[in-house]
């Protein structure tokens, strides 16, 4: 028997797709309902077995349901946030898969009149450079992190609720405050791709950028691969986390200005420094991801 009866998933790209075809194959719920405002997608999405229904109106999607999850680009989330306030009583969890969490957290307090018992901030550290329903994948959080941002007025059932349902998808559940959430991300997934698009967009505009990506290597095909990322979504998350994502560029930038000064001088031990500690932190974070794995298995 399924663990709810209803959950609606407001847009099925990536995320919201990926985390409903998993809910659907495990049979999570008794009906998962897709909404969006493009109806050929809407119909993809049941052709893939994503979704059993779909609708266009966001008030009879959400009509009846368990659970909604907002998975529509970080911007857009705001908005639905508001209209929901109107659409669904205190008894439906919201929840979400945004990368920032505290605009939408003022959003709550503003459309709400405070942050309501049955909201639950999330987002699932996975995805891919592909978009769309077509690029959905129900393996998506399989050993992947989740991280709950739940407040003070969060509803602690409602917490366990979609700690449950993102457990089922295979990925493994955290929480942490909003303020601290937003800045580990800008420094880990948010300046590493606004990094990538300037890399790339830089020497686009080279005349010889027919010989640079013609002999790319590597390391050039790996870094730069994020930049193939829906630029509308990076769009969004860039100004929903300016404050954070705006200080990281500021280190970023005093530290590549440092390393330009140590090339320009030949200062050797600078930049042997500053490539040393850069391997030993790099090897250290192999380390645990390599142990957290080894974990994951002997939970298994």
């Amino acid at each position: 028997m399924a663990s709810v009866n209803r959950i609606t998933v407001l847009a099925v790209g990536l995320i919201g797709g990926s985390l409903a075809k998993a809910l659907r194959e495990k049979n999570y719920a008794n009906e998962i309902v897709g909404w969006g405002r493009n109806e050929s997608t809407l119909q993809r999405a049941i052709e893939l077995g994503v979704i059993d229904s779909y609708e266009l109106d966001l008030a009879q999607a959400v009509q009846g349901s368990d659970i909604v999850v907002i998975a529509t680009p970080t911007l857009i989330a705001v908005d639905m946030l508001q209209q929901l306030a109107e659409l669904v009583p205190a008894t439906t969890i919201i929840t979400d898969v945004a990368s920032v969490k505290g605009n939408l957290l003022r959003a709550a307090k503003q459309f709400f009149g405070e942050v309501p018992a049955n909201l639950v901030l999330g987002h699932p550290i996975a995805g891919s450079e592909k978009s769309g329903v077509e690029a959905v994948n129900e393996k998506l959080f399989i050993n992947h992190r989740v991280i709950l941002t739940p407040s003070q007025e969060t509803s602690i059932e409602a917490v366990s609720t979609i700690t449950d349902m993102w457990e089922v998808t295979g990925a493994d559940v955290v929480t942490m405050a909003v303020d601290d959430h937003d800045e580990v991300l800008a420094a880990t997934s948010h300046l590493p791709h606004i990094l990538a698009y300037a890399l790339v967009d830089a020497l686009a505009g080279q005349k010889e950028q027919q010989d640079i990506f013609r002999f790319a290597a590597g390391g050039f095909r790996d870094f730069t691969r994020i930049a193939s990322s829906d630029p509308k979504m990076w769009h969004d998350i860039a100004l929903a986390n300016d404050k954070a994502l705006l200080k990281m560029i500021d280190l970023f930038s005093a530290q590549m200005n440092e390393l330009r000064d140590a090339i320009a001088k030949a200062d050797s031990e600078a930049i042997t420094g500053c490539f040393t500690r850069a391997k030993a932190a790099r090897d250290h974070f192999s380390d645990i991801l390599s142990k957290q794995h080894q974990s994951t298995i002997t939970d298994e």
